[in-house]
């Protein structure tokens, strides 16, 4: 299967090399979906790919660690509920939301998060193609961790320059990109991190989110530095999912447009549904998956 022989190739995580059940431990490949900034669809985009894994043929594990908010978390289980009640079956994935540590010292809750993350990364692994992880808008001990973790990074942002700022600054006049921001200081400290593990680099995907569909001034100045940083702090460029009510609309449901036709919905497919489909199947292209006709 061309899914199942492009993951096989992907590096593997930070786990003990032993073999489980016919399986190496540390097998699986780690996507994390990230960005310090909330609001920009990380949790859509990590459904749609948990989804789209799993209907390529692959056995996909999911984690939220933002599971105090814990979108993604209800988005499987309004999933979970939607498939009892029709009686059909929902493809689903191995799933574990992963709360901070509750230890008072700082230093403890670390050792606790450490633990805990490396205990849930080496059981998943081992028995799973990919792992699907969701992060909360925030930077935290847990969610540095899990970015080193990452064998492919997935950053959408919003079309604006806000969003922009935290991967690089800009110089208001010249439009010249001056120093890393916050976001991609995090990304080369984790990247460090894998280097001194022998770990190959995070592939990093940058996704322009949530994209209007008229062409303006603003959207042509983004794409431009975005094509800027992108070369500065070495990540790749993905179209993204563009501003459609239908992403939204699925939530209740715990569907994506990628179930229409298994969960019986009498949705008439507009132009915008296959367009959104299409910007599903683009983000699967880019990181070597390949969906079913």
């Amino acid at each position: 299967m061309e899914a199942l022989a492009a993951l096989a190739e992907a590096p593997a995580t930070m786990t003990d090399p032993t073999v489980r059940d016919g399986r190496k431990a540390g097998a699986a490949r780690v996507i994390v979906v990230g960005n310090e900034k909330g609001g920009s669809g990380k949790s859509t985009v990590a459904i749609n790919l948990i989804v789209g894994l799993l209907r390529s043929g692959l056995t996909v594990a999911s984690i939220d660690i933002d599971a105090r908010q814990g979108t993604l978390t209800r988005y499987l289980a309004n999933r979970r509920t939607f498939a009892a009640r029709r009686g059909i079956a929902l493809p689903m994935p191995a799933h574990v939301a992963l709360l901070p540590s509750d230890s008072d010292s700082r230093a403890a809750a670390e050792s606790d998060e450490r633990a805990r993350l490396a205990t849930v990364m080496e059981e998943l692994a081992g028995a799973h193609d990919a792992i699907v992880v969701d992060t909360p808008g925030r930077s935290d001990h847990l969610t540095r961790l899990m970015h080193a973790y990452a064998d492919t990074l997935i950053t959408p942002i919003n079309d604006s320059h806000i969003d922009l700022d935290l991967i690089g600054t800009v110089d208001p006049e010249t439009r010249k990109v001056i120093r890393p921001s916050v976001y991609s200081e995090l990304v080369w400290e984790q990247r460090k991190e894998r280097a001194r593990w022998n770990r190959k680099p995070i592939d990093w995907i940058l996704m322009r989110n949530r994209i209007r569909q008229t062409d303006t001034k603003n959207a042509r100045e983004i794409e431009q530095l975005v094509n800027s940083l992108s070369r500065r702090f070495s990540f790749r460029v993905a179209p993204g999912f563009g501003e459609r009510v239908i992403f939204r609309e699925m939530f209740p449901n715990g569907l994506t447009l990628l179930d229409l036709r298994e969960a019986g919905i009498e949705t008439p497919l507009t132009l915008s549904h296959v367009a959104a489909r299409n910007e599903i199947r683009i983000l699967l292209d880019m990181i070597g998956v390949r969906l079913p006709d």
